[in-house]
């Protein structure tokens, strides 16, 4: 039979863990409703970058052959950026986009092709960083999401491509489809394709008239677009895990109500074996000493 002695321990120590889900679930939420917003906002804005350039490209107005970050060349070595989040105690959320890595590393070296990774986030550094061939690695970025730091690893990105360090290059990220689904998603990034956009169906009627030259207008918009892309799966990340971290407490909370009741149950029981034995000794304490 457990001692009440420890018994009461473990559900005071479970009661605090439950004290610390329940906040970490309040913080969550604060910060999901933030992020969800400049998300909800900057949606949007990528999707405006995106139609400009297909725009561009349908007019007639550039040729893609003329600029290096859309050429194609044969595909040797393969660039991956993964975003992770910098914390864990977000469910399995952190978990899955590794997997998904590592799944798209396997299928590229079935092909023959190496891959090379630039980690965006500490959980994903730390795994790969002794397991892969990792570039960079950017961590303590994930906490708040800014356009310089999107900026940097762009820029990383688009030298190793330019450089031949890498063939092509694309992106995983957590998508955020609502509070409680997050997946992960796999883009391409480099070379700069706009046939994979929804806007690449559309037909474009006239000569649009750009000030300044279209030539040099691409080669102002393509190196922002890869920014965009870049600050957009950080984005898409940082809401995702807010909203994973979110449910994981509230399960965890919920898992610590379920065993405080559970203990709780076996204190009384205990308890009360404990209270019966000490009548049994006293009852029969009393007959020895009538009998005597």
């Amino acid at each position: 039979m457990p001692n009440l002695r420890d018994i009461r321990r473990k559900i005071e120590a479970i009661k605090k863990i439950g004290q610390i889900t329940r906040a970490m679930n309040m913080v969550a939420a604060a910060k999901l409703r933030g992020a969800q917003t400049r998300l909800e906002k900057f949606r949007p804005y990528g999707e405006k970058f995106r139609e400009v350039i297909a725009e561009l490209v349908a007019s007639g107005a550039v040729l893609p052959s003329q600029f290096p970050l859309m050429e194609t060349r044969e595909v040797r070595t393969v660039g991956l950026v993964l975003v992770t989040a910098d914390r864990g105690l977000c469910g399995a959320f952190n978990t899955n986009l590794i997997k998904e890595a590592e799944k798209f590393i396997a299928e590229r070296e079935r092909e023959g092709q190496s891959v090379k990774l630039i980690c965006v986030g500490k959980k994903g550094y730390q795994y790969f960083r002794r397991r892969a061939e990792v570039l960079e690695g950017y961590t303590d970025v994930m906490g708040r999401v800014l356009m310089q730091d999107a900026r940097t690893i762009a820029r990383r990105t688009m030298r190793a491509f330019l450089d031949g360090e890498i063939d092509e290059a694309h992106v995983i990220y957590g998508y955020f489809i609502n509070v409680v689904r997050q997946i992960p998603k796999r883009e391409k990034l480099l070379p700069i394709s706009v046939e994979e956009g929804p806007q690449a169906e559309k037909t474009f009627k006239g000569a649009p008239i750009y000030e300044p030259s279209p030539e040099e207008l691409f080669e102002q918009i393509l190196p922002m677009y890869v920014n965009t892309r870049i600050y957009a799966a950080m984005l898409e990340t940082a809401v995702s895990e807010q909203a994973a971290r979110m449910t994981a407490m509230d399960n965890a909370n919920r898992a610590c109500g379920d065993m405080v009741r559970d203990l709780t149950l076996l204190f009384n029981k205990t308890r009360q074996a404990s209270i019966t034995k000490e009548l049994m000794d006293i009852v029969g304490g009393a007959e020895a000493i009538k009998q005597g």
